[in-house]
C-alpha cells in the first residue's frame, strides 16, 4: 500500500505550494524510494483547456493528454519521470463526475451532498494512485485554508488518515510568516490561526514549512512548535531565493525528508543529489556571469512570465549543459508587428506558441526576420505555423496564404484543420526525415513528442515548399508534415508539437539543446 503526504497551504496563496511538494518528492525519490504525484485545484474548470494563460501561467501537457497548469511542469521536471491526467483533478472534474453518476441513478435516491459524496469522489481521484509499486503519494491542495472552494478536499484529505491508518499519511503547512522590517520582526500569529483553523476541521499538521523573505530567528520558531503543537524540528524555514531549484537542498539541509519519511514509517536513506547540485552550481556560476546568450522569446502573454515556464526552463537548462548563460527577453509580438528591428541585437529567437489571431502577424514578421538575416530560430506550434505561412507569402509567393484558423476562405491554407477536427493533444510519434538537420539532432529515425493544436501543416504543399528550400523533416505516421527546416539557414526549425514538455532540469529536449549549442558557436 502507498503512503500518503498532504501538503496544504495557509495565510496567503502564490507561497510555493507545488515547489514545496515537488522538492519533497524529488528528495524521497532521491533516497530510492518510489514517488507519484497529484494536485486538486478548486476551481470548476474541467481541465486547463479554456484556461488563458494569464491565470495561471502556461498550459501543461502529460503523454496521455491530460492538461494541467504549470504546476504539472515543475512536478515532471523535478522527479525527471511522466506524469499522468491523473495528476491534475479540478473541482469540475470531481462535481461532472458526482453528477454524471448521479443522472445515471448511481446513488439509489440519495440525495447528493458535498459529504459523503463528493469527498469520496475525492478520495477516489486519490486512491486510484495507490498501488504496490509507488511508495509515497504526495498531494498538493490547491488553495488557502479558510477558502470556501478547497474546504471538500481538506475535509477528504482528513478522513484519509483514518482510513490509511497511523504511519500511512503526514500533512505539511506551508504558511507564511512575514517580517515588520521597522522593527526586524518575525510575526507568527498568521501561521498560528492558519494551524488552528487546520485544527478545526480536524487535521493537525505534522510538518510546518514557513515561506519568509528573510531567516526565522530561532525564538520564532519555539513560538510556532509551541502554539502549533508541532516539535521544534518540524518547524521548517524556506527563505525566498533566486534560484528556485537550490530550495529542495535548502530544505534537505534541514532533514525535511528524513523527517516525513520517519513519520511514515519508512528508513531514511541517504539522498543521491550530486547530479542536482551540479545543476545549481551551474545555474549560480551563469547567474554571476557576465556573457550572456541573449534570446528574444516572442508571444503575446509576455506580461505573464509563467505562460512560457516550460520554454524558458528548457533553454536555461540546456544553456546550464553547455556551460552557457542565458538571458530570456519576452518580447510582444504585437510590437514585432509594427517594428521588426526590435529583435537587432538578439543571439537568437524562440517564437512561442499559443491560440488566436491576436499577435499572429507579428510572430509571421519575427519569422521573416529571423530567415532574412539568418538569425537562429526555433518556431514552436502557432510559432511553426507563422513560420510556414511567412515562407508560404514570401518566398512560395502565394498571395494571402494563412491558416484556416484565422481566414477559411484563404486561397492557400499552407495550415489547415486537424482531421477530425479537434484538439490533437498528448504524446504521438513522429517519422523524422533521413539526411535532415533534425535528423543528426535527434540522432534517432523517430521520435514521441507532445501535441497541443487543432491546425497542422498542411501536406499538398509540401512539393512547393522543398522546390523552395523549405524541408519537411518529421511527419505523422499518416504522412501530415510535424515539422520543417531551412538547411540553408544555421538554424531555422519549426515544431508542430512542443518539445518543452519533454525536457527535463538533468538533461534537456536535444532540439534545445542544439539550439544553445549553435548560439554558442556563433557568440566565439
Amino acid at each position: 500500500m502507498s503512503k500518503y503526504i498532504f501538503v496544504t497551504g495557509g495565510v496567503v496563496s502564490g507561497l510555493g505550494k507545488g515547489i514545496t511538494a515537488a522538492s519533497i518528492a524529488m528528495l524521497i525519490k532521491a533516497q530510492g524510494y518510489t514517488v507519484d504525484i497529484i494536485k486538486f485545484d478548486p476551481y470548476f474548470n474541467v481541465d486547463s483547456l479554456y484556461l488563458s494563460p494569464y491565470q495561471h501561467g502556461e498550459v501543461f501537457v502529460t503523454d496521455d493528454g491530460g492538461e494541467g497548469d504549470l504546476v504539472l511542469g515543475h512536478y515532471e521536471r523535478f522527479l525527471d519521470q511522466d506524469l499522468s491526467e491523473n495528476s491534475n483533478i479540478t473541482s469540475g472534474k470531481i462535481y461532472l463526475s458526482v453528477i454524471s453518476r448521479e443522472r445515471e441513478g448511481a446513488y439509489d435516491g440519495e440525495s447528493v451532498q458535498v459529504v459523503p459524496h463528493i469527498t469520496n469522489e475525492i478520495k477516489s481521484a486519490l486512491y486510484r494512485l495507490n498501488n504496490p509499486k509507488t511508495d509515497v503519494v504526495v498531494c498538493e491542495i490547491g488553495g488557502v485554508v479558510g477558502d470556501i472552494e478547497n474546504h471538500p478536499y481538506l475535509e477528504a484529505i482528513r478522513q484519509c488518515r483514518g482510513e490509511l491508518g497511523k504511519g500511512n499519511a503526514v500533512y505539511i503547512h506551508v504558511t507564511y510568516v512575514p517580517m515588520i522590517e521597522m522593527s526586524g520582526e518575525h510575526k507568527t500569529k498568521p501561521t498560528q490561526n492558519s494551524v488552528k483553523e487546520m485544527q478545526n476541521i480536524g487535521i493537525q499538521p505534522d510538518i510546518i514549512v514557513c515561506r519568509s523573505d528573510y531567516p526565522l530567528d530561532d525564538s520564532s520558531k519555539k513560538k510556532l512548535s509551541m502554539f502549533c503543537n508541532v516539535s521544534r524540528d518540524c518547524i521548517i524555514e524556506s527563505v525566498t531565493t533566486e534560484n528556485l531549484y537550490r530550495i529542495p537542498l535548502r530544505l534537505q539541509e534541514q532533514n525535511f525528508s528524513d523527517i516525513a519519511l520517519k513519520k511514515l514509517k519508512l528508513e531514511p536513506r541517504e539522498p543521491k543529489l550530486d547530479a542536482w547540485r551540479d545543476m545549481c552550481a551551474r545555474a549560480e556560476k551563469a547567474e554571476a556571469s557576465k556573457k550572456h546568450l541573449k534570446i528574444a522569446l516572442v508571444g503575446k502573454y509576455v506580461e505573464k512570465a509563467t505562460a512560457y515556464r516550460s520554454i524558458t526552463d528548457a533553454l536555461t537548462t540546456a544553456g546550464l549543459l553547455k556551460n552557457k548563460a542565458v538571458a530570456i527577453t519576452l518580447v510582444s509580438s504585437a510590437e514585432i508587428e509594427t517594428d521588426p528591428k526590435k529583435l537587432d541585437g538578439y543571439d537568437g529567437i524562440v517564437i512561442a506558441p499559443g491560440f488566436g489571431v491576436r499577435g499572429f502577424e507579428g510572430k509571421i514578421a519575427a519569422a521573416r526576420y529571423a530567415r532574412e538575416n539568418d538569425v537562429p530560430c526555433l518556431m514552436i506550434c502557432l510559432g511553426a505555423q507563422a513560420g510556414i505561412v511567412e515562407f508560404a507569402r514570401n518566398v512560395c509567393t502565394m498571395t494571402g496564404a494563412q491558416s484556416q484558423e484565422f481566414d477559411a476562405e484563404t486561397p492557400y491554407p499552407v495550415v489547415g484543420y486537424v482531421e477530425p477536427k479537434m484538439l490533437k493533444k498528448g504524446a504521438f510519434p513522429s517519422a523524422i526525415t533521413a539526411g535532415t538537420y533534425l535528423s543528426k539532432i535527434y540522432a534517432s529515425p523517430s521520435t514521441r513528442e507532445r501535441h497541443r493544436h487543432r491546425f497542422d501543416f498542411n501536406v499538398k504543399y509540401e512539393p512547393m515548399f522543398l522546390k523552395n528550400g523549405l524541408v519537411f523533416s518529421a511527419h505523422s505516421p499518416t504522412g501530415v508534415p510535424e515539422a520543417f527546416e531551412i538547411p540553408t539557414n544555421k538554424f531555422y526549425i519549426g515544431t508542430i508539437y512542443n518539445p518543452e514538455y519533454r525536457s527535463r532540469l538533468l538533461g534537456t529536449h536535444p532540439l534545445f539543446e542544439e539550439f544553445i549549442k549553435v548560439l554558442g558557436n556563433n557568440k566565439k
